[in-house]
């Protein structure tokens, strides 16, 4: 009997950044693993490989995930946006804008999963998700320092830049809040868009 597990690969399609990958993969490779080292988009990076840090934060299907901890294999179909995707047309998102502006980050190390779990807290919040802080699940969250700092408990950083991190995830926020403070404005803007 072979006493060596014989490696078993699996063609999986993915959509990268808005670009659809054919691919033929290890089954025991991670997502991150694929993305870095077969697909090249180095922004995502290895941190703890165990899911705790956040480093390798990707958006999968619109959410964010861990890319350590996820098989590429068992995402055949999915979405995948890396901090490569963020940016359209040259211009950064307004949150990298936002940790640009705040001096968000330190080493960087840490910032393009933090990219990516800002981006995807936002649209969570957005969409009325409660975290563990909100008081009050029957209104959209407003998003202070505490949600936020709830919200991004997922992703470390070593060097401390949390401040920066907060006040950019804040600065972004200022609709998300507006609308939380006034729900009417949400049900104008809901009207104004059917109306175009």
């Amino acid at each position: 009997m072979d006493s060596e597990a014989r490696p078993v690969h699996a063609d999986v399609t993915l959509t990268v950044n808005g670009s659809e990958r054919r691919l033929r993969v290890d089954t025991r490779s991670s997502l991150l693993d694929v993305l870095r080292e077969t697909l090249g988009l180095t922004g995502s990076k290895k941190g703890c490989d165990h899911g705790q840090c956040g480093a390798c934060t990707v958006l999968l299907d619109g959410r964010r995930a861990n890319a350590c901890l996820a098989l590429a294999v068992a995402h055949d179909g999915a979405e995948v946006v890396t901090v490569e995707g963020l940016a359209a047309d040259g211009r950064l998102s307004a949150v990298q804008e936002a940790f640009v502006e705040n001096d968000a980050f330190q080493c960087g190390y840490c910032t393009p999963g933090q990219l990516c779990s800002a981006t995807a807290m936002l649209d969570e919040a957005r969409a009325g998700w409660p975290s563990a802080v909100t008081a009050d699940v029957s209104r959209d969250p407003f998003l202070d320092d505490a949600e936020i700092r709830e919200r991004m408990s997922g992703n470390l950083c070593r060097c401390g830049a949390y401040v920066g991190i907060v006040a950019a995830v804040r600065d972004v926020a200022g609709e998300t809040n507006r609308a939380a403070r006034d729900p009417g404005a949400v049900a104008e803007r809901i009207k104004e868009a059917s109306r175009t």
